[in-house]
């Protein structure tokens, strides 16, 4: 079996291997919390989300270890999920189940293009600046998710929005959003884990979170979501834009993730290209299919895989032990079910931050771009809608180069996406 990841090859071995898997773990695991909080927003079952989360993190980051062989982990996308919920949800007031049929139909989709090569070409068509400005927007949107989650940001009827008081669960997540920052600063493993696991005993402290009766359980049920998918309501004119959002969203996500850990891995060829990227891909999007049959949304490759390569990890066997720990954390679900929002909102804000870093690569001084970037960014929180922003910043980049003579800098699949945006923007108004 071991044969089978050529350790050798890639000058590697199995402690270093085990070492790394754990590492990405530990760095990730925060999505077990996380993802259940989000999308139990959305009317869905929580302790069923939680496992569900580890059954599509374990599926996808097992799966891309042993088909494409590499140390990359996978799990329940951030942004992703709060689209799924405070835009299709919430905001246009679909049912989690045409949610989930959404997300399997953007799978399917994602699915294709992939084989037939379609999704680099999408990729070269969009411009570097728009594609930074997505992440940020969506670190943003985070961001105020959870703000508004810690109950540091509150309505107001004059302002929209204002600062909350400082009661004691605003006052833990902050401590636990500076003990975190610290944490990372210092470069420490498991940094956001902590966090939220310090936040949650604190909050046992102060009388804010009652003690499990038990810690360690048989896995919850997944049948109030498994397979509850509703795929015939989701294939629908005014839901293209929403399966867009989603492809869109994981394409650039999955991408970014896979070319920065393919440099740190060694796996970029002199010519640029990167070695087993298709089965990367084919991974991520086999894995988004199977986890909206099971309840969750879109699967990605997460850039936290960085911390195990970081740590020497050269192949799939890491994965494979990232995979059986997630697996493990079925059990945990008693303990992870008591951790509250106040536990989690610190982690959105960090992931925030991380996703919002890059936007010094944008040139502002070039209004062409600048001007699209930055109505792409502040949208997404200012409306609560990642395909908002989205919709809005491509038809702006294409009016303005369009207005300003430069049609060469529109690609035809450039156009196609500013056709999307267009009809996703006059259905949702």
């Amino acid at each position: 079996m071991l044969g089978f990841f050529k350790l050798k090859e890639h000058g590697t071995d199995v402690k270093t291997e085990i070492i790394g898997g754990i590492t990405t773990f530990l760095t990730m695991a925060y999505i077990i919390f996380v993802n259940p909080m989000i999308l139990s927003e959305a009317g869905m079952d929580k302790p069923a989300l939680i496992a569900v989360t580890c059954l599509a993190a374990a599926l996808g980051t097992l799966l891309v270890g042993l088909w494409a062989n590499v140390p990359f982990a996978m799990a329940p996308g951030m942004g992703l999920n709060a689209f799924f919920t405070y835009t299709l949800v919430m905001g246009q007031g679909l049912s989690w189940q045409t949610a989930l049929g959404v997300v399997f139909v953007s799978g399917v989709a994602f699915l294709i293009l992939t084989v037939i090569g379609i999704r680099e070409k999408v990729v070269t068509a969009i411009p570097v600046g728009l594609r930074i400005a997505t992440a940020a927007g969506i670190g943003l949107f985070i961001t105020f998710i959870g703000m508004k989650n810690l109950g540091l940001i509150v309505d107001n009827p004059a302002t929209l929005v204002s600062i909350g008081k400082l009661t004691t669960p605003v006052l833990i997540g902050l401590a636990s959003l500076i003990i975190i920052t610290v944490l990372e600063a210092r470069k420490i493993k498991g940094s956001i884990l902590i966090g939220i696991l310090i936040a949650t005993v604190l909050g046992v402290i102060f009388g804010e979170v009652s003690m499990p009766e038990t810690w360690v359980s048989a896995p919850p049920s997944i049948a109030p979501i498994a397979f509850k998918l509703d795929i015939m309501a989701a294939l629908q004119w005014g839901l293209v834009g929403a399966i867009f959002s989603f492809m869109f969203v994981d394409l650039f996500d999955s991408i970014g993730t896979i070319v920065a850990c393919s440099y740190e891995a060694g796996y970029v060829k002199p010519d640029g290209t990167i070695k087993k990227i298709d089965k990367v891909l084919e991974a991520d999007a086999v894995a988004t299919i199977a986890g909206s049959l099971l309840g969750t949304s879109t699967t990605t490759t997460y850039i936290e895989s960085a911390s195990g390569i970081g740590d020497g990890a050269r192949t799939g066997l890491a994965s494979v032990v990232t995979g059986i720990l997630f697996l493990l954390g079925l059990f945990l679900a008693p303990m992870i079910g008591v951790v509250p929002a106040f536990a989690t909102a610190p982690a959105l804000i960090i992931v925030g931050v991380y996703m919002f870093r890059n936007i010094k690569e944008i040139d502002f001084k070039d209004l062409k771009i600048g001007v699209p970037a930055f109505l792409t960014m502040i949208l997404m929180p200012l409306t609560f809608s990642i395909a908002t922003g989205l919709t809005v910043g491509f038809l702006s980049y294409i009016l303005i180069a369009v207005c300003s003579g430069d049609f060469k800098k529109i690609s035809p699949v450039m156009w196609v996406v500013g056709l999307l945006s267009a009809i996703n923007l006059i259905i949702s108004i």
